[in-house]
């Protein structure tokens, strides 16, 4: 028993040296006070786990005690009677150890869970705040890492090193205390051996924490690598254009380095354990050995000789423990700082106090001399979440330069001109995905800055070209408009985005998953999917980013009618490059190099000959029909955005409706 206590200790220190880390470096009282004010709701449980863990240890040093009573008796000839008490009494203190333990198990998984939970929802409560510059930039997998394996070793903290420090002090304490009573001269002789145990097992840890830090490292690579390739695009991708056999020979490569790894974390666990294993049986036969020796003697009750022996056990166990129990506590303080580094970012966007909702009705929206740069990398990420030595601290480029238009309530803007002009940086500012540097974004004559986010969200919904589906049913993906609503309801807007036939036709309706990012639908589906859930949201402002890219013709029909159902009394701010949708729009802007240098109907932007007429003349200058043609004899039932104009032509839009005349 005392050879297979002291393996099972070893093995339980070797392992928490192998998982610690064993960086150094003094840590900030601010970050004492910040776990203490975690492990505050706790603190009941904290208690009353402190208690049962030094009850335990009580517990733990009278057995042995009694073990040398029960010998001693024997040995004088006792009577019967004290045996069976003392039997009955051992009996009682194993049940009570046992109970003990699991009530100790109990609090101690509670603490750790506890932690757990409570650490994840503040971290991902946080991370759900952060803009959408943070996430451009970040590694998902470091990210994941800080939500998974850093609270979780934070939670160690509480879980084992707590426990493991109070008990074993008090454990180390009483068994000296007793053993030095029983006889100080093989309870000095004991503790020489010490360091024969415990120095093996620090060197022997940092070689396995060596070990398995590069087997991490190398995991990690092949998740990273595997979570590439393994997903819908990037297996397309490797199909398309990789090279299989490099492809497997790298993988390969470091599934061997970790194959190798394991053995030599293997063998070397078996050297260690077994060297162990030698030293308890040196310390063991010494106690028997001169024990013995003085129970011969008579300075020395037999029954001491048993309970040293026993007790020799509880000694190293602690002993062996405490001497990890600063790498542990350093291991559990790293986690923590690393969480603390993501709640310590600070969000580039807050809600102001008070802050006001959209006003009631028709809204229009508004910019007013709009100046933006993108933030650069210090002010939205982490050198750690984007595994970089250093954040590039240079300032962003101004991209936006005095951008200003009005969109009356329930009209269409159209929003045209070269890639990387600024078309889209404009629709991200709307929805407040960030803030501008100078000038205003207003929805309903309200800033956006003074707008509540469940207000903001309630009004304004956004289509984007790639139509981003997450893994879960067609029901979970529409629900994320408005989650109250009715079956009735989401076939009503599943007919109006022209899927309700599509999804009858799936082997489980509304309850089938359409895959990770929506790969299972085809692209026309996946974008009609996300108009049916702007449809279910009711929003009275709509930004379509380049809805209709990428779409063959038929599944481009089909998308422009959902639309056209879509922005039906909506104010709507739409991109596009085929400028065929956007002929009807109440107003056109052309965004070059940041600045809208023309506005005004596709009519009026023709007949000026200007940038706009250009583009037009580029993109349908291949056309049969030449750049005049009607829309439907470009695109067979393709249908343009926005109003269609019915009885006497519409009215121009004015610079009064558009805003300020385009700077040049």
């Amino acid at each position: 028993m005392s050879l297979m206590s002291m393996e099972t200790t070893a093995w339980t220190q070797l392992h928490s040296v192998m998982t610690a880390q064993t960086e150094r470096r003094p840590f900030a009282r601010v970050t004492l006070r910040r776990i203490a004010g975690f492990a505050r709701p706790h603190r009941r449980r904290i208690a009353q786990f402190v208690l049962l863990s030094v009850v335990t240890a009580l517990l733990a040093v009278a057995t042995p005690v009694l073990a040398g009573s029960v010998v001693n008796v024997i040995v004088s000839d006792g009577d019967e009677g004290t045996v069976v008490r003392l039997a009955l009494l051992i009996a009682l203190i194993a049940l009570a150890e046992a109970v003990f333990g699991l009530a100790s198990r109990w609090l101690s998984a509670n603490l750790g869970e506890g932690l757990i939970l409570d650490l994840r929802t503040a971290v991902f409560d946080h991370v759900q705040r952060m803009p959408v510059a943070f996430f451009t930039r970040t590694r998902t997998g470091a990210l994941v890492s800080r939500l998974n394996n850093d609270v979780i070793g934070a939670q160690r903290a509480f879980s084992n090193t707590l426990s493991g420090v109070v008990g074993n002090v008090v454990t180390l304490l009483l068994t000296l205390a007793v053993m030095l009573a029983l006889s100080w001269q093989i309870t000095l002789l004991a503790l020489v051996l010490l360091p024969v145990f415990v120095v093996p097992a620090r060197r022997m840890g940092s070689r396995m924490a060596k070990l398995q830090r590069e087997a991490a490292d190398l995991n990690a690579a092949m998740g990273t690598r595997m979570t590439e390739r393994f997903s819908a695009p990037g297996a397309t991708l490797v199909k398309l254009f990789g090279r299989p056999d490099d492809e497997s020979k790298e993988f390969a490569a470091r599934a061997r380095r970790v194959r190798d790894i394991g053995v030599r974390t293997a063998m070397a666990q078996t050297a260690f354990i077994t060297a162990l294993t030698l030293v308890s049986a040196l310390a063991l036969a010494l106690v028997y050995g001169l024990g013995g020796w003085f129970a011969l003697r008579g300075s020395l009750e037999p029954g001491a000789v048993v309970s040293l022996a026993l007790l020799l056990t509880r000694l190293y166990a602690p002993l062996t423990s405490l001497a990890g129990a600063r790498v542990e506590v350093m291991s559990a303080l790293v986690s923590f700082e690393r969480v603390f580094e993501v709640l310590d970012l600070k969000p580039l966007i807050e809600e102001k106090p008070g802050a006001r909702e959209v006003p009631d009705g028709p809204a229009s929206v508004e910019f007013t001399d709009v100046r933006f740069a993108y933030p650069s990398a210090d002010k939205v990420s982490l050198a750690s979440l984007e595994e970089v030595a250093a954040l590039d601290t240079r300032g962003g480029a101004e991209v936006l330069h005095g951008v200003s238009f009005r969109a009356e309530p329930g009209q269409t803007v159209a929003l045209v001109g070269s890639s990387g002009a600024g078309k889209s940086t404009i629709a991200q500012l709307l929805p407040r995905l960030y803030d501008t540097d100078e000038g205003a974004v207003r929805i309903g004559g309200v800033d956006v800055r003074d707008l509540s986010a469940e207000s903001m969200r309630a009004t304004l919904g956004m289509v984007t070209q790639d139509g981003h589906l997450f893994h879960e049913s067609v029901r979970a993906n529409l629900l994320l408009a408005r989650p109250e609503a009715g079956d009735d309801e989401l076939w009503d807007v599943l007919r109006r985005a022209r899927l309700d036939d599509l999804v009858r036709s799936l082997p489980d309706g509304l309850e089938t998953v359409v895959g990770e990012r929506g790969y299972r639908l085809s692209g026309g589906e996946r974008q009609r999917m996300t108009i049916a859930r702007l449809l279910l949201a009711r929003q009275r402002v709509v930004i379509l980013d380049e809805a209709t890219a990428h779409l063959d013709n038929t599944s481009e029909a089909a998308v422009q009618e959902a639309l056209t159902q879509a922005l039906e009394g909506r104010t709507a701010v739409v991109i596009a490059h085929r400028l065929s949708t956007v002929r009807a729009a109440d107003a056109i802007l052309v965004v070059e190099a940041g600045r809208i240098v023309e506005r005004g109907t596709h009519e009026e932007l023709l007949a000026a000959g200007g940038r706009y007429a250009e583009l037009y003349r580029t993109q349908f200058a291949k056309t049969p029909h030449g750049p005049e043609a009607d829309v439907s004899e470009i695109a067979v039932g393709e249908e343009p955005l926005g109003k269609e104009p019915v009885g006497k032509e519409k009215e121009a839009v004015g610079a009064e409706t558009v805003g300020k005349e385009a700077v040049a």
